[in-house]
């Protein structure tokens, strides 16, 4: 899967946990919106342990191998239950290595990642998982985080919630927030924040000017998505501070939230930034994250 092959299709990542189930059925859907291929992938990792177990090893590879193809058939009946039993665009993969290294590389050709928020061995509440972690901090395309709760009661006529800064990163999640309003046939929200962190009471006494700055901002960067995707309604907000408690607040009304994976503020080599992390962590709805250099490849 080299880097210079065109990207297409949503990839999915299976381990058949509860989250995973509900990050196929997303991805199923989002694949029929963009008609294009869906592949579930399922990473059998390596084993290492203190002492030597060769006398077990073929019947430990057997079982592993036996466990992906359960997750996997398991997996498949539930995109068929979304697209239909006979959808021709669905394939399986079974992947060797380390779960975040193989799903990166995957990812190289993939016009799309989805993942869990976390999966079967999460412990307690934890605030992402792993794989999702790693899949939003490397991949080499989008990546949507999925938990159970944002699906199970998704309404599918909401608006499409984009967060944006006018930082390179949100300008390639401009542009994917208004191709997904634009294949939902639904309205997007574009909310934007004046700082990243709470303000002082002395910048709040001038924020009608803020306000004015911020709507520059809005509308130099939504206006040529406008142009290209003129169907698509566009409300905008404008926020004071703390786009991410602004961005979970809003995503209760949301079927979906775009960011970018780092803004304004982020040193150059900061993979994550805050709110891309907190946001996919605690928003009411699945969240689509576009790293700068995933939205120019």
């Amino acid at each position: 899967m080299g880097g210079d092959q065109p990207k297409h299709g949503v990839l999915v990542a299976v381990d058949g946990s509860e989250t995973a189930q509900a990050a196929v059925e997303w991805a199923a859907h989002e694949a029929l919106l963009r008609n294009t291929p869906l592949t579930l992938a399922y990473v059998i990792e390596p084993v290492v342990v203190s002492w030597p177990v060769r006398s077990f090893q073929g019947e430990f590879n057997a079982w592993q191998e036996s466990n992906a193809r359960e997750a996997l058939e398991k997996a498949e009946q539930t995109a068929r239950s979304v697209a239909g039993a006979d959808w021709s665009a669905l394939r399986t993969a079974i992947l060797r290595g380390y779960v975040v290294q193989e799903l990166v590389t995957a990812s190289r050709a993939a016009a799309l990642l989805v993942v869990g928020s976390r999966g079967l061995g999460a412990v307690g509440r934890a605030v992402l998982g792993s794989v999702s972690s790693g899949a939003l901090r490397h991949a080499h395309c989008p990546v949507a985080v999925v938990r159970p709760d944002t699906v199970a009661d998704l309404d599918r006529s909401a608006p499409v919630l984009l967060g944006i800064d006018g930082s390179p990163a949100s300008e390639g999640a401009t542009r994917l927030a208004f191709e997904e309003a634009a294949l939902r046939k639904v309205d997007l929200v574009a909310l934007h924040a004046w700082s990243d962190v709470a303000v002082l009471p002395a910048v709040a006494d001038d924020w009608d000017a803020l306000q004015a700055e911020g709507r520059a901002v809005l509308d130099t960067q939504l206006a040529p998505h406008r142009e290209r995707h003129p169907e698509v309604t566009v409300h905008t907000r404008i926020v004071c501070d703390r786009p991410s408690r602004w961005l979970i607040d809003e995503s209760r009304n949301a079927q979906l939230v775009v960011v970018g994976s780092r803004g304004r503020g982020g040193f150059a080599g900061l993979l994550l930034g805050s709110v891309a992390s907190a946001v996919a962590q605690s928003a009411d709805a699945p969240v689509i994250v576009v790293r700068e250099r995933a939205a120019k490849s």
